[in-house]
């Protein structure tokens, strides 16, 4: 293994020893410090346990302990990482993949210092001159009191008019939110049943379950009666009484009508944040409509109509950020110079990184994870911090081949200003510029978590490891490619910036969409296509687990598992779930203890009991063909595929197969879904969803994640699932995916405003020697020739 050499002060490195968090096999490992310094290796290697997990966790944990006892009790708690030595370490900044606050007050602007700065831009020039910022902040509530602006506050009589004073700019109406939301109630009762029927038809709401006996045994309503019989005293108390004290099974509680109720506890939360079945009750039950005061620009009457040159802060958010530099640029007003610079340096920033094309009245939970990353990266690239360690996961995810070039140099800016830049990382363009790298592998998982390789890049070129081999890998164009069976047609399309396109989508072969970040792709394929029968879409979106969560409960294959334990043994399935009867009584399941340490971090150990079996000693006594459930949650999905294929029974074999057709062989069946990397837990999701009976598949970047060695893989996966009569259609940057369609749709020619075109449809070969598009020229020069 070739050995990058650096002295071992602290000032210059960070010095790690004994690392074995995770599968960390007692890693040693000396970084240069104000350098960029590029983690690569094969998914579930090890790169994020060493990058995350121990060099940011640690440093993250120390920063913590300089608060005081009292503080410290209100944040996270997390043990120290399971390693000897961490030198040398600075305060380290996390810039993951993870989507930005589903607030609904949450914006691009809001998400970044750009609104506080337009919002001081307004209160120093704007006329009429209002107040302060705040005045001009729709997160900020007016606040009552004599001799303020008078404004009406909705239609409702009660609250007709209303006095504030200028203290914040939130609109009254809407509270800042630039939507109302009605109701239709018929969607959430069903007339012809009464409620011990179930007539109440949202989700949550079983009959006879707590939510629906709150009503039936108020007093208000007969339980017994269906809705369509009822007076109009009960359909009013049923649906919209207003807080009222009842007595509810001996306790003192507040009835509230179900539509207030239902407002309160689905409306309040983002549409990107709920779960699938919430989101589809929401879209088939609530009409959101712009706010009829504000018309949706979320802010009151004076800080609507306080303007710059004619236009209020709430315009000038809503410009593309590259419209929005350039009028701030050309603003010709005395002193205000310092501020104007520091304005325009941010959205000179957007536009670098490549999101000139956003607003930033953008809700922030509607980004996608690349777009979220970048735009974290803003706040940063503007810190007047130095000698800081940033830690990024992926940058690149999300990122044509054309806009990579701009995060390379946006990453060398963060380390040309004196900062540690550690990078976790597959793509060839960015593990090119490092200064340092460190290769982590062999392969994964359990046969992962050492060094292979550290140096320069030179040195990985000619090594014998995974990425070293794979590193310069190009792909030849298809020869011949499928014909279509038939296709999607959609017409008109004009959402968000589509500009009026027609376009047919081949159905029956491998179509792949392409174009630069912000072009229409997840626009023409989420919000585009008409309703299709069988079409399942794979998206980014994260999945949630707990500390309890794991392949195994994940993708149902438990459920499987424990019924064959259960019938082998003629006892209760309960037994063989860690969630349980059967589970460990003092882990109570989790294989380890937490103890909390009152203000101290919590620890976190082996459970002594079980020995981190998860199960008490008589369970293990239980065996299906020679192994216990212990025995299979330690298995890999890979041990498992092979172990079930032979013993049955056979929805467990073929939820196996699936995972490991996505790549994911090597990971254990009861590893913490918190413990795998973005790409790891959208292969888990693509494994569930490829269960679904689905006859066309919308696939949302699957490359993401995959280490350079994987993408063959997921190549074969996809010729299988077309191969087998399924219609496949994936939204892509990677230029070996582009190469392997039969058919492909470019849009552009730019980002926001300047895309939404259809630019190029046809083959990989034709768009090779057309080469007119950006995707063009870059597949024409990743090809082999």
């Amino acid at each position: 293994m070739a050995m990058a050499q650096h002295p071992a002060d602290s000032h210059d490195t960070i010095r790690v020893r004994g690392a074995r968090e995770n599968n960390l096999k007692n890693v040693d490992l000396d970084l240069p410090k104000r350098r960029l310094t590029v983690f690569t290796g094969v998914s579930g290697s090890g790169k994020s346990s060493l990058a995350f997990e121990t060099i940011a966790a640690e440093s993250k944990r120390l920063v913590n302990e300089t608060y005081s006892a009292f503080i410290q009790g209100f944040m996270p708690s997390n043990a120290r990482p399971d390693v000897d030595l961490l030198d040398g370490l600075t305060t380290a900044i996390v810039v993951d993949q993870e989507r930005m606050s589903t607030n609904p007050r949450s914006t691009v602007g809001t998400a970044t210092d750009a609104n506080a700065l337009l919002r001081i831009l307004f209160s120093r020039i704007a006329e009429p001159h209002i107040g302060g910022p705040q005045a001009y902040s729709f997160n900020t509530p007016s606040v009552s009191a004599q001799g303020g602006i008078t404004v009406q506050k909705g239609n409702n009589p009660k609250r007709q008019l209303a006095t504030y004073n200028v203290t914040g700019g939130m609109c009254p109406t809407c509270e800042g939110r630039g939507t109302v939301s009605d109701l239709d109630v018929d969607q959430i009762i069903d007339r012809n049943l009464s409620l011990e029927e179930g007539a109440i038809t949202v989700p949550g709401y079983k009959a006879g379950g707590w939510a629906v006996r709150q009503f039936s045994e108020s007093g208000f309503v007969d339980p017994a009666k269906k809705i369509k019989d009822y007076t109009k005293q009960e359909l009013h108390d049923l649906l919209y009484r207003e807080p009222s004290k009842v007595k509810f099974q001996g306790i003192n509680t507040t009835y509230e009508g179900l539509v207030p109720k239902i407002k309160t506890s689905f409306l309040q939360k983002d549409r990107a944040s709920m779960q699938p079945h919430i989101r589809a009750f929401v879209d088939r039950a609530v009409a959101f409509t712009a706010c009829p005061d504000c018309g949706g620009t979320r802010l009151a009457e004076h800080a609507r109509t306080s303007t710059i040159e004619g236009k209020s802060i709430a315009d000038v958010c809503a410009m593309p950020i590259v419209e929005l530099r350039d009028w701030v640029k050309a603003l010709k007003v005395t002193g205000i110079g310092p501020l104007q610079d520091n304005l325009t340096g941010i959205l000179d920033s957007f536009v670098d990184i490549g999101l000139g094309y956003l607003a930033l009245d953008r809700p922030a939970g509607s980004l996608s994870g690349g777009e979220a990353q970048r735009t974290k990266m803003i706040k940063h690239l503007g810190s007047a911090l130095t000698d800081v360690t940033y830690v990024f996961d992926e940058p690149t995810v999300g990122l044509h081949p054309h806009d990579i070039d701009r995060m390379n140099n946006l990453l060398l800016a963060l380390r040309d200003k004196g900062n540690t830049v550690l990078v976790v990382e597959h793509k060839p363009e960015t593990i090119a510029i490092a200064d340092h790298i460190v290769d982590i592998g062999p392969l994964a998982g359990s046969h992962g978590g050492e060094i292979i390789y550290e140096g320069d890049l030179k040195g990985l070129q000619s090594s014998d490891t995974v990425t070293g081999k794979h590193l310069a890998d190009k792909v030849a164009l298809k020869e011949t490619v499928r014909k279509p069976s038939g296709a999607i047609k959609v017409r008109g399309a004009d959402t968000h910036n589509l500009q009026n396109i027609d376009v047919d989508i081949p159905l029956g072969i491998l179509t792949v969409i392409t174009g630069v970040a912000g072009s229409g792709k997840s626009t023409l394929l989420r919000k585009s296509l008409p309703e299709t029968e069988g079409l399942v879409y794979v998206d980014q979106s994260e999945i949630r687990g707990s500390r309890r969560s794991n392949p195994a409960t994940y993708t149902g294959l438990l459920d499987h598992i424990r019924k064959a334990f259960a019938k082998e043994n003629g006892v209760k399935p309960g037994l063989f779930s860690p969630n349980s009867e059967g589970a460990c009584q003092v882990c109570k399941g989790l294989a380890v203890v937490y103890t909390e340490l009152s203000f101290f971090e919590s620890v976190s150990s082996p459970c002594e009991a079980c020995g981190g079996d998860r199960f008490q000693d008589h369970v293990l006594d239980y065996e299906y063909h020679g192994k216990n459930i212990a025995d299979v949650f330690r298995m890999s999905v890979g041990e498992a595929a092979q172990f079930f294929a032979e013993a049955g029974p056979k929805p467990a074999s073929t939820i196996l197969d699936r995972l490991v057709n996505v790549g994911l062989g090597y990971v254990a069946l009861g590893q913490p879904l918190s413990t795998l990397s973005g790409g790891e837990r959208q292969r888990n999701k693509l494994a569930v969803q490829m269960a679904e009976k689905g006859g066309i598949y919308v696939l949302d970047e699957p490359t993401a994640g995959l280490h350079l060695a994987d993408i063959e893989q997921l190549l074969e996966l996809l010729d299988r699932m077309v191969d087998s009569g399924i219609s496949v259609i994936v939204i892509e940057h990677h230029q070996a995916v582009m190469a392997h369609a039969d058919w492909i749709i470019d849009l552009g020619p730019g980002a926001g405003t300047e895309g939404g075109h259809i630019v190029f449809e046809g083959t990989p070969s034709e768009l090779v020697t057309s080469a007119t598009t950006l995707t063009g020229k870059h597949l024409a020069e990743y090809v082999q020739k």
